[in-house]
């Protein structure tokens, strides 16, 4: 038989969700025929019981598993010699703290697939918690712009139960006619939407947005062409722009100028220009006093964006002027920016029962009948041990190069 394992998260601090839920796992086993481990765990979510309960076995040992399922990066020195494991490595980008986590992979022979990278053949991701980033990063834009103006008090969204109670706190806004700005229209733009249209707040265009004063809150949502453009001045080409993202530049300070608050929710290719600059923060026509990063890039698309919050500590000040970083709402010309990396972590039931339906959908079956598309394969970052071909370029990221 089959056996899969269900790892606890290590990550440290505790992430609370979990891939396959107690309900899902009764499902598959049923379907496909399938034993699941789970391992003991604390934190998570979903209780230990409540996988007992439904007959499902809770072990330390998953060793006789044939594959493991984790959510966040696996500690290198648990990984399990010559195992199928999926989870999210954040190694594709080559991100720097997850080197050895990579190297430790390659070294026990192991198969990595990573949920970032399965995707369907045009592409787009199957697999992801990004729907309740934006929920959740737009909720504490709301939260942390009520916080810092006085204005109002809402409960962070980690004390709510579930999404439905997170959403009725938005009944207790109070917002003087301010703008906001929100990048990105793809999963985590669209969640994020969602919650400005809960609190009623109004969708204009861009050209009213820039132009036009309003009595009461209102909100633009922009695609990379509403702030990016070619420097040889030809026309927008999206599959141009996502191809040589070098040869565009940023008019962002348009709607920077007049906007008070920015929810950026726009995937940012490294090689891209960021959104505006450090010196554009230290001009008198820079309006924009909060910033909620759903994104996340250190030092990237956000340039206020010089480092990770959490959930207990979730904003953190920017001073344009000094370049440091102050204590939350310390001074009136400082940025102030929510920059939490783990946003579904905050409605944790959430998120795991969503993205466990993504997994029942789109990998089961490619995983236990047939690898249809190959959308598991292109997945493979790692393979026995080796960097499969379509990930190669991590060679020297891998050697430490």
């Amino acid at each position: 038989m089959f056996t899969i394992g269900i790892l606890r998260e290590t990550r440290i601090p505790a992430d609370s969700r979990v891939a396959i839920t107690p309900m899902l796992c009764l499902e598959l086993s049923r379907t496909y025929h399938i034993r699941f481990l789970v391992q003991p765990s604390p934190f998570r979510i979903f209780k230990d019981e409540e996988y007992r309960s439904l007959g499902i076995e809770i072990c330390e040992d998953l060793s006789s598993c044939d594959v493991l399922f984790g959510v966040k990066e696996v500690n290198p020195e648990t990984l399990i010699a010559h195992k199928k494991y999926f989870f999210f490595s954040h190694t594709a980008k080559k991100q720097p703290h997850n080197r050895k986590l990579l190297q430790t992979i390659i070294e026990k022979k192991i198969t990595l697939i990573d949920y970032e990278e399965i995707r369907d053949i045009y592409q787009k991701r199957l697999v992801a918690f990004g729907h309740f980033a934006g929920l959740v990063g737009a909720y504490n834009a709301l939260l942390h712009y009520g916080k810092k103006q006085e204005l109002y008090a809402l409960k962070p969204a980690h004390q709510c139960y579930d999404l439905k109670e997170m959403v009725k706190e938005l009944q207790k806004l109070k917002l003087p006619p301010i703008k906001i700005v929100l990048t990105g229209s793809g999963r985590v733009g669209s969640s994020a939407r969602e919650i400005l249209q809960h609190a009623e707040i109004e969708e204009v265009n861009t050209t009213d947005f820039i132009s036009k004063k309003f009595d009461k809150p209102v909100f633009c949502q922009l695609k990379s062409k509403d702030f990016m453009r070619r420097k040889d001045g030809a026309p927008w080409n999206s599959a141009h722009f996502h191809q040589f993202p070098e040869q565009y530049e940023s008019f962002f300070l348009s709607y920077a100028k007049v906007a008070d608050l920015l929810v950026a929710g726009a995937f940012w290719n490294p090689a891209a220009p960021a959104l505006f600059s450090k010196k554009d923060m230290l001009s008198s026509d820079f309006n924009i006093r909060m910033v909620a990063d759903i994104t996340c890039d250190i030092h990237g698309s956000i340039p206020c964006t010089v480092k990770t919050s959490s959930i207990p500590d979730p904003v953190y000040d920017y001073n344009p002027q000094t370049d440091e970083v102050e204590p939350p709402y310390s001074k009136s010309g400082n940025i102030t920016v929510m920059a939490v990396d783990n946003l579904p972590c905050e409605l944790p039931r959430d998120a795991s029962e969503s993205f466990a339906r993504q997994l029942s959908q789109h990998v089961f079956y490619n995983l236990i009948v047939e690898d249809k598309d190959f959308i598991l394969n292109q997945a493979t970052i790692v393979k026995e041990g080796k960097l499969t071909i379509k990930y190669a370029y991590l060679s020297d990221y891998v050697l430490g190069t």
